[in-house]
Protein backbone atom coordinates (compact mmCIF):
# COMPACT_ATOMS: atom_id res chain seq x y z
CA UNK A 1 0.00 0.00 0.00
CA UNK A 2 2.71 2.56 0.86
CA UNK A 3 4.41 1.47 -2.23
CA UNK A 4 1.35 2.19 -4.00
CA UNK A 5 1.28 5.41 -2.42
CA UNK A 6 5.09 6.70 -3.63
CA UNK A 7 4.44 5.66 -7.36
CA UNK A 8 1.57 7.71 -7.22
CA UNK A 9 3.18 10.79 -5.48
CA UNK A 10 6.58 10.27 -8.15
CA UNK A 11 4.02 9.88 -11.13
CA UNK A 12 2.28 13.32 -9.71
CA UNK A 13 5.70 15.04 -9.34
CA UNK A 14 7.09 13.40 -12.84
CA UNK A 15 3.99 14.84 -14.51
CA UNK A 16 4.73 18.75 -13.34
CA UNK A 17 8.29 18.05 -15.12
CA UNK A 18 9.06 20.13 -18.47
CA UNK A 19 12.36 19.68 -19.77
CA UNK A 20 13.56 22.07 -21.50
CA UNK A 21 16.79 22.75 -23.58
CA UNK A 22 19.50 24.90 -25.39
CA UNK A 23 21.60 27.59 -23.69
CA UNK A 24 19.89 30.61 -23.68
CA UNK A 25 16.50 29.27 -22.41
CA UNK A 26 18.30 27.86 -19.73
CA UNK A 27 20.28 30.74 -18.85
CA UNK A 28 16.45 32.37 -18.85
CA UNK A 29 15.15 29.84 -16.86
CA UNK A 30 18.15 30.11 -13.90
CA UNK A 31 17.70 33.57 -13.79
CA UNK A 32 14.25 33.75 -12.93
CA UNK A 33 13.71 32.92 -9.18
CA UNK A 34 10.02 32.48 -9.47
CA UNK A 35 10.93 29.21 -11.14
CA UNK A 36 11.58 25.91 -9.43
CA UNK A 37 14.05 23.95 -10.96
CA UNK A 38 14.51 19.70 -10.67
CA UNK A 39 18.13 19.38 -12.39
CA UNK A 40 20.44 20.65 -14.79
CA UNK A 41 21.75 18.38 -17.43
CA UNK A 42 25.59 18.65 -18.64
CA UNK A 43 27.07 16.95 -22.00
CA UNK A 44 30.28 16.20 -20.73
CA UNK A 45 32.14 17.75 -23.99
CA UNK A 46 30.77 21.59 -22.98
CA UNK A 47 33.93 23.87 -22.77
CA UNK A 48 33.28 25.82 -19.32
CA UNK A 49 33.59 28.87 -20.64
CA UNK A 50 30.98 32.16 -22.36
CA UNK A 51 26.64 31.20 -21.80
CA UNK A 52 28.16 27.44 -19.99
CA UNK A 53 30.26 28.93 -17.34
CA UNK A 54 27.54 31.27 -16.71
CA UNK A 55 24.80 28.73 -16.33
CA UNK A 56 27.10 26.84 -14.12
CA UNK A 57 27.61 29.63 -11.86
CA UNK A 58 23.49 30.33 -11.71
CA UNK A 59 23.41 26.47 -10.84
CA UNK A 60 25.91 27.02 -7.93
CA UNK A 61 24.01 29.81 -6.41
CA UNK A 62 20.79 28.33 -6.97
CA UNK A 63 21.90 25.20 -5.75
CA UNK A 64 20.58 23.92 -8.31
CA UNK A 65 21.62 19.64 -8.64
CA UNK A 66 24.20 19.30 -11.76
CA UNK A 67 24.31 15.90 -13.48
CA UNK A 68 27.28 15.47 -16.32
CA UNK A 69 26.11 13.55 -19.24
CA UNK A 70 27.55 11.95 -22.33
CA UNK A 71 26.33 13.29 -25.54
CA UNK A 72 23.99 10.63 -26.77
CA UNK A 73 22.59 10.26 -23.27
CA UNK A 74 21.87 14.35 -22.79
CA UNK A 75 20.13 13.87 -26.77
CA UNK A 76 17.68 11.28 -24.93
CA UNK A 77 17.10 14.18 -22.05
CA UNK A 78 16.38 16.65 -24.43
CA UNK A 79 14.88 14.73 -27.53
CA UNK A 80 16.65 17.31 -29.70
CA UNK A 81 20.44 16.56 -30.34
CA UNK A 82 20.82 18.99 -32.97
CA UNK A 83 19.68 22.24 -31.15
CA UNK A 84 20.19 21.30 -27.32
CA UNK A 85 23.83 22.88 -27.60
CA UNK A 86 24.79 20.22 -24.56
CA UNK A 87 22.74 21.84 -22.13
CA UNK A 88 18.91 20.68 -20.69
CA UNK A 89 16.75 21.61 -17.68
CA UNK A 90 13.79 20.03 -16.13
CA UNK A 91 11.33 22.93 -14.99
CA UNK A 92 8.89 21.72 -12.21
CA UNK A 93 6.09 23.68 -13.54
CA UNK A 94 2.89 24.29 -10.72
CA UNK A 95 1.12 25.46 -13.96
CA UNK A 96 0.99 22.23 -15.29
CA UNK A 97 -1.47 19.78 -14.74
CA UNK A 98 -3.89 16.55 -15.87
CA UNK A 99 -7.18 16.97 -17.20
CA UNK A 100 -8.35 15.70 -14.35
CA UNK A 101 -7.62 18.65 -12.12
CA UNK A 102 -10.37 20.67 -14.09
CA UNK A 103 -13.09 18.58 -12.73
CA UNK A 104 -12.61 20.12 -9.40
CA UNK A 105 -13.07 23.78 -10.49
CA UNK A 106 -16.71 24.87 -10.20
CA UNK A 107 -16.69 27.65 -12.58
CA UNK A 108 -13.88 27.70 -15.49
CA UNK A 109 -13.40 29.61 -19.36
CA UNK A 110 -10.69 27.45 -21.11
CA UNK A 111 -9.09 27.13 -24.41
CA UNK A 112 -8.90 24.17 -25.58
CA UNK A 113 -6.26 23.33 -29.06
CA UNK A 114 -6.67 20.10 -31.30
CA UNK A 115 -3.99 20.06 -33.54
CA UNK A 116 -1.47 23.14 -33.25
CA UNK A 117 1.35 21.80 -34.33
CA UNK A 118 3.47 25.50 -34.82
CA UNK A 119 5.50 26.28 -31.57
CA UNK A 120 5.65 30.12 -32.46
CA UNK A 121 1.24 29.89 -32.63
CA UNK A 122 1.25 27.80 -29.11
CA UNK A 123 3.37 30.41 -27.55
CA UNK A 124 1.24 33.24 -28.71
CA UNK A 125 -1.72 31.62 -27.93
CA UNK A 126 -0.44 31.09 -24.51
CA UNK A 127 0.36 34.79 -24.19
CA UNK A 128 -2.55 35.75 -25.07
CA UNK A 129 -4.63 33.86 -23.07
CA UNK A 130 -2.37 35.04 -19.56
CA UNK A 131 -3.29 38.33 -20.67
CA UNK A 132 -6.69 37.88 -21.26
CA UNK A 133 -9.63 36.53 -19.57
CA UNK A 134 -9.37 32.93 -20.00
CA UNK A 135 -8.38 30.19 -16.93
CA UNK A 136 -6.65 27.65 -18.59
CA UNK A 137 -5.37 25.67 -21.82
CA UNK A 138 -5.96 22.45 -22.57
CA UNK A 139 -2.90 20.83 -24.35
CA UNK A 140 -2.78 17.16 -25.74
CA UNK A 141 0.50 15.47 -25.45
CA UNK A 142 -0.90 13.45 -28.86
CA UNK A 143 -1.20 15.19 -32.29
CA UNK A 144 0.25 18.98 -31.10
CA UNK A 145 2.83 20.63 -30.53
CA UNK A 146 5.45 20.14 -26.99
CA UNK A 147 6.13 22.79 -25.31
CA UNK A 148 9.98 23.99 -26.25
CA UNK A 149 12.37 26.79 -26.62
CA UNK A 150 10.38 28.10 -29.16
CA UNK A 151 7.12 28.14 -27.34
CA UNK A 152 8.86 29.54 -24.10
CA UNK A 153 9.88 32.46 -26.56
CA UNK A 154 7.52 33.25 -28.56
CA UNK A 155 4.58 33.61 -24.78
CA UNK A 156 7.58 36.57 -24.29
CA UNK A 157 7.82 34.98 -20.18
CA UNK A 158 4.05 34.16 -19.64
CA UNK A 159 4.49 30.40 -19.84
CA UNK A 160 4.51 29.41 -16.34
CA UNK A 161 2.01 31.83 -15.78
CA UNK A 162 -1.40 30.22 -16.97
CA UNK A 163 -2.52 27.27 -16.14
CA UNK A 164 -2.21 24.37 -18.56
CA UNK A 165 -4.24 21.21 -18.31
CA UNK A 166 -2.44 17.97 -20.62
CA UNK A 167 -3.82 14.45 -21.93
CA UNK A 168 -2.95 12.50 -23.63
CA UNK A 169 -5.52 13.37 -26.32
CA UNK A 170 -8.46 15.71 -26.33
CA UNK A 171 -10.72 13.43 -27.23
CA UNK A 172 -10.53 11.19 -23.88
CA UNK A 173 -10.53 14.67 -21.94
CA UNK A 174 -13.23 16.37 -23.42
CA UNK A 175 -15.36 13.66 -22.74
CA UNK A 176 -14.33 13.48 -18.73
CA UNK A 177 -15.96 16.86 -18.96
CA UNK A 178 -19.40 16.50 -20.00
CA UNK A 179 -20.66 18.91 -18.07
CA UNK A 180 -19.20 21.80 -19.91
CA UNK A 181 -20.31 23.69 -22.78
CA UNK A 182 -17.95 22.93 -25.57
CA UNK A 183 -17.74 25.38 -28.79
CA UNK A 184 -15.88 24.47 -31.89
CA UNK A 185 -14.69 27.77 -34.01
CA UNK A 186 -15.85 27.06 -37.25
CA UNK A 187 -16.11 28.84 -40.61
CA UNK A 188 -19.07 26.99 -41.26
CA UNK A 189 -20.85 28.42 -38.27
CA UNK A 190 -23.79 30.58 -37.91
CA UNK A 191 -23.76 31.73 -34.36
CA UNK A 192 -21.23 34.46 -33.75
CA UNK A 193 -18.90 34.31 -30.57
CA UNK A 194 -20.03 37.57 -29.69
CA UNK A 195 -23.84 36.49 -29.31
CA UNK A 196 -22.87 33.13 -26.69
CA UNK A 197 -24.37 33.20 -23.64
CA UNK A 198 -21.81 31.31 -21.57
CA UNK A 199 -22.02 29.33 -18.82
CA UNK A 200 -20.14 28.06 -15.45
CA UNK A 201 -17.74 26.17 -17.41
CA UNK A 202 -17.21 26.77 -20.74
CA UNK A 203 -14.63 25.84 -23.31
CA UNK A 204 -13.70 27.01 -26.95
CA UNK A 205 -12.19 24.57 -29.24
CA UNK A 206 -9.50 25.89 -31.66
CA UNK A 207 -8.38 23.66 -34.77
CA UNK A 208 -5.69 22.97 -36.65
CA UNK A 209 -3.94 25.84 -38.24
CA UNK A 210 -5.14 24.41 -42.02
CA UNK A 211 -7.33 21.58 -41.45
CA UNK A 212 -9.73 23.07 -38.54
CA UNK A 213 -11.26 21.02 -35.70
CA UNK A 214 -10.91 17.21 -36.45
CA UNK A 215 -13.87 15.30 -37.09
CA UNK A 216 -13.64 13.41 -33.83
CA UNK A 217 -13.76 16.15 -31.68
CA UNK A 218 -15.91 17.88 -33.44
CA UNK A 219 -18.45 15.12 -32.65
CA UNK A 220 -18.07 16.50 -28.97
CA UNK A 221 -18.67 19.93 -28.87
CA UNK A 222 -22.44 21.42 -28.32
CA UNK A 223 -22.07 24.32 -30.94
CA UNK A 224 -20.25 26.18 -33.64
CA UNK A 225 -19.34 29.31 -33.24
CA UNK A 226 -17.86 31.58 -35.81
CA UNK A 227 -15.70 35.18 -35.79
CA UNK A 228 -17.36 37.46 -38.39
CA UNK A 229 -15.37 38.74 -41.10
CA UNK A 230 -15.44 42.15 -43.23
CA UNK A 231 -14.29 42.46 -46.52
CA UNK A 232 -14.00 39.32 -47.61
CA UNK A 233 -11.21 38.03 -45.05
CA UNK A 234 -12.04 34.15 -45.02
CA UNK A 235 -10.10 33.19 -41.52
CA UNK A 236 -7.67 34.07 -39.25
CA UNK A 237 -4.32 32.79 -37.56
CA UNK A 238 -5.40 30.50 -34.77
CA UNK A 239 -3.58 32.59 -32.40
CA UNK A 240 -5.04 36.04 -33.39
CA UNK A 241 -8.26 33.65 -32.82
CA UNK A 242 -7.55 33.09 -29.29
CA UNK A 243 -6.86 36.62 -28.25
CA UNK A 244 -10.42 37.38 -29.34
CA UNK A 245 -11.75 35.02 -27.39
CA UNK A 246 -9.54 35.98 -24.48
CA UNK A 247 -10.69 39.24 -24.48
CA UNK A 248 -14.61 38.83 -25.27
CA UNK A 249 -15.54 39.72 -21.75
CA UNK A 250 -13.87 42.30 -19.03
Amino acid sequence: MQDSQEYKEKKAFFEKVITLYGRNVVVEMLQDKEIAIHKLHMANSNKPDGAIKKILQLAKERGIEIIHHDKNALSRISKNAKQDQGVAIDIISKSYAHTREIKKLSHYRLIALDGIHNPQNLGMIVRSCAAGNVDGIILPKKNSAKISPLVVKASAGTLFKLPIYFCDTLESALRGLDDADIYALSLDAKESIYDVKESKKSIYILGNESEGISPDVATLCNKELIIPMNRGVESLNVAITAALIAFMRS
